[in-house]
């Protein structure tokens, strides 16, 4: 799993050394590599989570995530309008912007 290098990543690091360790070690390092779940379904699922729980900040590094882990632009597009009907309309829209903003692959 490929580590983060995200501001909320550095920001760990300097504020909260012991949650950055953690993250990288037992979230990214354990949990994402356990069986059965593969990294692509975790992924779908993490997205879903975050959009439902209206977690945008964390939104588009488990986007980006999500592509590196096999998940489609379209995959994650029909993610995010069958959750507009369990998570409601503005977390799906807020989410449609947040994979809006990230650049198309070429």
């Amino acid at each position: 799993m490929p580590t983060s290098s995200s501001n909320s990543m550095q920001n760990m690091a300097t504020e909260a050394a012991k949650l950055a360790e953690l993250t990288e070690s037992l979230l990214f390092g354990d949990i994402w590599q356990r069986t059965p779940l593969s990294p692509r379904e975790r992924s779908i699922a993490t997205v879903a989570a975050l959009v439902a729980l209206y977690r945008l900040e964390q939104l588009p590094f488990h986007l980006q995530l999500a592509m590196d882990n096999g998940v489609s632009r379209a995959e994650l597009g029909e993610l995010i309008t069958h959750l507009a009907f369990y998570a409601g309309w503005p977390a799906a829209v807020s989410a449609v912007d947040r994979l809006a903003d990230i650049p198309q692959a070429k």
